[in-house]
């Protein structure tokens, strides 16, 4: 009679729930070599792999939810395992445990109650719609649906991303309406920090209020909302035609449809966020942007594009801390400044959030300034 282990079971489940690719690892280490936490606080992402083949026999703290899912582990591995995909069946596994982060927990329950992460009211969702002149959504009017994330309806420098996004779709004449508090987070951390079942009720809930408003194109803010939309809700049966703003404002340029009147002096470098860049391949675009706008000197980082410096704030990370020094984002601003630049630009909620924490943690505040693509662009309108 074959005797199976517990352990051989805790690796079959693994599998089972989406870490197919476990077994397919040879332990080169390339994705612990490629990993951003080498520079400041080293993740040993092979070893927790091999330990998984093992049943995690060994394993304990709390290692596993360093990963920030930034993928650069993915597209230099030689073997083609999807990585990530191991990561979130393992923090499956073992938050079945109860062993994920109190922190996380939080953010978790949060989303559960009210929709966010933020430990946002649900009715102060999208409250800014009104002033900015935002309608509810009507199929027969709006062009897009605008899913603006959660994150301008509760921290206020996202906020200004809401904004600058008004102004420039009305000078291009775009209609788009919004959901108000009937709209729920896309659920991208929520997955990845291991919550499948709360992921699927997300999508449920989403795609059904979707489907009842006649939704047929998303205009997404964040790359996490633009990634989720786009790959993994078609999962669950629920595809939609999604465009990220980064997307649209190249579109816009592009066919002369903004009239950029007010030059913006100053030098510019600009930061790949990973849900935009590794995870989707939208390189060109951004840049195309800033390289639009009158007055810019563009110039490049040392790390960019697939090899771009991840933030820090993806997989969960923005709800737990991280201790000064050991943040990427501190790594980021000082190779900003490295090149001339003036200004960080990036087209990503979470990476604006990370590199103004930085900045301020640098004493940096009057050397240089984030701004995201929407911000330029709707200032040299003028």
């Amino acid at each position: 009679m074959e005797v199976v282990t517990p352990f051989i079971e805790v690796a079959d489940a693994i599998e089972e729930v989406g870490g197919t690719d476990l077994n397919l690892c040879y332990q080169c280490a390339t994705c612990t070599g490629s990993c951003p936490w080498g520079y400041v606080d080293p993740l040993n992402i092979r070893k927790l792999i091999h330990l998984a083949q093992l049943g995690l026999e060994g394993y304990e703290g709390e290692d596993l939810w360093k990963c920030t899912t930034c993928r650069t582990c993915e597209v230099r591995c030689p073997r083609g395992v999807n990585i990530l995909d191991l990561v979130r069946s393992i923090r499956m596994m073992i938050g079945e445990t109860g062993l994920i982060p109190q922190t996380l927990r939080g953010a978790l329950g949060s989303v559960k109650s009210d929709g966010n992460p933020w430990n946002g009211k649900r009715q102060d969702r999208n409250k800014w719609a009104q002033d900015l002149g935002f309608e509810p959504f009507d199929k027969d009017k709006h062009e897009y649906l605008l899913f603006a994330c959660c994150m301008p309806s509760y921290d206020p420098r996202s906020r200004k991303l809401v904004e600058a996004t008004a102004k420039i779709l009305k000078a291009a004449g775009i209609k788009a309406g919004v959901l108000g508090n009937k709209e729920s987070c896309c659920g991208e951390s929520v997955r990845k920090i291991g919550d499948e079942e709360l992921f699927g009720s997300l999508v449920e809930s989403n795609g059904n209020i979707f489907k009842e408003n006649g939704v047929t194109k998303i205009l997404a803010l964040s790359p996490h909302c633009y990634h989720t939309f786009k790959n993994e809700y078609p999962e669950f049966d629920v595809s939609i035609q999604v465009t990220h703003m980064s997307q649209l404002l190249a579109e816009l340029l592009r066919d002369d449809r903004l009239k950029l009147t007010k030059p913006i002096e100053t030098t510019v470098t600009y930061h790949d966020p990973c849900y935009l860049g590794r995870h989707n391949n939208i390189f060109d675009e951004p840049r195309d942007v800033l390289k639009a706008l009158p007055g810019i000197e563009f110039v490049e980082m040392h790390r960019i594009r697939e090899s771009s410096l991840c933030c820090g704030g993806g997989g969960g990370r923005m709800w737990m801390e991280t201790e000064f020094g050991k943040r990427f984002s501190d790594l980021r601003i000082p190779e900003a400044q490295s090149v001339g630049a003036k200004v960080l630009a990036t087209s990503c909620p979470y990476c604006i959030n990370m590199l103004e924490d930085s900045r301020l943690n640098l004493n940096k505040e009057d050397e240089i300034v984030i701004r995201d693509l929407t911000e330029l662009v709707a200032e040299a309108l003028g």
